[in-house]
């Protein structure tokens, strides 16, 4: 039972991974897609036109990966996790309908109009489609967070044996954790995709193709990046008091905190060290004086709860969730940096048509971290869901109680013919993005006539 288990959780963090980048490109090209749009219908300027056509052309792919790897992920709590299903179904039954019916309802309906109705519709028409689809992947993230976010803090819910009634649906909805988790979901949906944007502009500047397409573009990506990469340090700081508030025992996971420091100690902050969960302590580490109270309590001498105040079967475990939490803080700090640093180059107009190809080693890092907020909001989904263990509706039902008993071998096979299905999905995928990137924008073909009216 125990592999059974391990499998069926191992499958169900493959694909959400796989699917959380697609859904995560898909809110934040949306988004890029409508300020594009709304910059040709304010300036006229055709390059913002041709911009919507190239990004929307990568849309279409990302879009489709998303729903082909969303669906089968759904599907699983019917198979691999039906008594949580059975149990839970009043609320997350209703949350995940209102996704599909909704938000992927609209978001594909809208689509049609984005790609097929230049020729169609007006500009204003077309603007209004481009809005929807942008809404209809938002939307998306609402109502998925609302159901992640009540397994992290169930609210609005009576407990029987064997069954949880919702006897407040506002209250389950908006849990508290939710308000949080979205905003920091869709911040990062956005300032990832500035940094997959930024990159792929620079990797176009940096051959010298498409410069005067591209840079505007490019100098989007960093306003961009230079508001969300701090206001997301700040949302994960916050993100962070709402789990030491709710979920104590993962916040003392994330830091391998075991030991609670008395008011008036000051706990120390591990920067790097090797959790030993059957010792109940670290075999080594490297600390900061002070500084976890200071994290956690804005005081020098705060007092934080360690892990051994919690009974050692309702502890998660330490060592992924502690080095996933670092690397991304590690990642989110160094998007700060290369924000700061692009900021500092353009003001000394070193960011011009005639000489940003010369910043080679800049451009480069930009290339570089292209992937950087992708990963970081894998990491920290990481220590969203691990960290919550053993609890698959925190505090309420174990993760053990909720799989299905379908077995060791049915579960595994499933799993590797997951894994196969998504590797060769992600390879099609990425054959046709590189495909369309080499190709680069078409500069040529003239304006449809529909679009020149309002």
């Amino acid at each position: 039972m125990e592999t059974a288990l391990s499998l069926a959780r191992g499958q169900f963090a493959a694909t959400t991974l796989f699917h959380m980048i697609f859904a995560l490109v898909s809110i934040g090209l949306s988004f890029f897609i409508v300020l594009l749009e709304a910059m040709w219908l304010r300036t006229r300027n055709e390059m913002y036109f041709r911009h919507v056509r190239f990004w929307a052309s990568v849309f279409v792919v990302i879009f489709g990966v998303g729903v082909a790897s969303g669906i089968p992920l759904e599907f699983q709590f019917g198979t691999n996790w039906s008594r949580f299903a059975g149990q839970s179904g009043e609320i997350m039954g209703n949350l995940l309908a209102f996704e599909a019916a909704i938000s992927f309802a609209l978001e594909a309906a809208f689509l049609a109009i984005m790609i097929f109705g230049w020729d169609r519709v007006s500009r204003r028409l077309h603007m209004f489609s481009a809005i929807m689809v942008a809404l209809g992947a938002t939307l998306s993230a609402f109502w998925i967070m609302a159901a992640n976010s009540w397994m992290q803090t169930p609210a609005g819910i009576a407990v029987a044996p064997g069954k949880i009634s919702v006897v407040d649906y506002f209250a389950a909805t908006f849990n508290p954790d939710f308000p949080i988790a979205f905003i920091h979901i869709w911040v990062a949906s956005i300032e990832s995709v500035a940094f997959v944007l930024g990159g792929i502009c620079a990797w176009y500047l940096l051959k010298k193709r498409n410069v005067e397409f591209f840079l505007p573009l490019f100098k989007v990506a960093i306003v961009i990046a230079i508001v969300l990469a701090p206001l997301q340090v700040f949302l994960g700081d916050q993100s962070g008091l709402t789990v030491l508030k709710h979920q104590p025992a993962k916040a003392a996971a994330m830091e391998a905190n075991w030991k609670t420091y008395a008011e008036g100690e000051g706990a120390p902050w591990i920067v790097v060290g090797w959790p030993d969960d059957k010792a109940e302590k670290n075999d080594w580490q490297i600390d900061v004086p002070y500084m976890l109270s200071i994290l956690d309590t804005r005081s020098l001498t705060g007092q934080v709860e360690g892990l051994k105040d919690f009974p050692a079967d309702e502890r998660p475990p330490v060592v992924l969730p502690f080095y996933a939490f670092r690397l991304m803080v590690v990642l989110g700090v160094g998007m700060v940096l290369v924000a700061l640093l692009s900021v500092w180059l353009w003001l000394r107009k070193r960011l011009q048509t005639d000489n940003v190809h010369r910043n080679r080693l800049f451009l480069k890092i930009w290339i570089f971290a292209l992937p950087a907020g992708i990963l970081a909001t894998e990491f920290g989904w990481v220590v969203r869901e691990v960290g919550r263990q053993p609890w698959i509706v925190y505090g309420v039902l174990r993760t053990s109680d909720g799989v299905s008993g379908i077995g060791t071998v049915a579960t595994a096979w499933s799993l590797a013919l997951f894994i196969l299905f998504y590797v060769v999905l992600l390879a099609v995928s990425t054959f046709f993005i590189i495909r369309i990137l080499r190709k680069g924008p078409d500069m040529s073909s003239p304006l449809p006539e529909r679009s020149r009216e309002n």
